[in-house]
C-alpha cells in the first residue's frame, strides 16, 4: 500500500474527503518525524511505538572490491510493533498455513 492508497482507504473508512485524509496523513507523518528528531518517542498503545536509536560506527566491506570501509555512527528511526499488531499479523499468518 502506498501513500495514495492509504489516503483512499482512510477517506473511505472515516467517511471524509480524500483531501482531509491526505492532510491528516501529512500531519501525522510530520508530527511523528518532529518528535523523533527531537529525541521523543510516539507510542500508540496496541499498534506500536516510533523512536530514534543509535547505530554504532563499524567496519564494513565494499561488496564489489572487498575493500574494508569505515561506516560512521548514525541516528536511525525505529518502529516497534505493539502486542495487538503482532497478534493480528500472526493470526493472519496462522490462517494461511491451514
Amino acid at each position: 500500500m502506498n501513500k495514495s492508497e492509504l489516503i483512499d482507504a482512510l477517506a473511505a473508512k472515516a467517511d471524509v474527503s480524500k483531501a482531509v485524509a491526505g492532510k491528516l496523513v501529512d500531519a501525522f507523518t510530520e508530527t511523528v518525524t518532529k518528535a523523533i528528531v527531537d529525541g521523543d518517542s510516539v507510542v500508540l498503545v496496541g499498534f506500536g511505538s516510533f523512536s530514534s536509536g543509535e547505530r554504532a560506527a563499524r567496519t564494513g566491506r565494499n561488496p564489489r572490491t572487498g575493500e574494508e570501509i569505515s561506516i560512521a555512527a548514525a541516528r536511525t528511526a525505529k518502529f516497534t510493533p505493539g502486542k495487538a499488531l503482532k497478534d493480528a499479523v500472526n493470526a493472519k499468518k496462522a490462517k494461511k498455513k491451514k
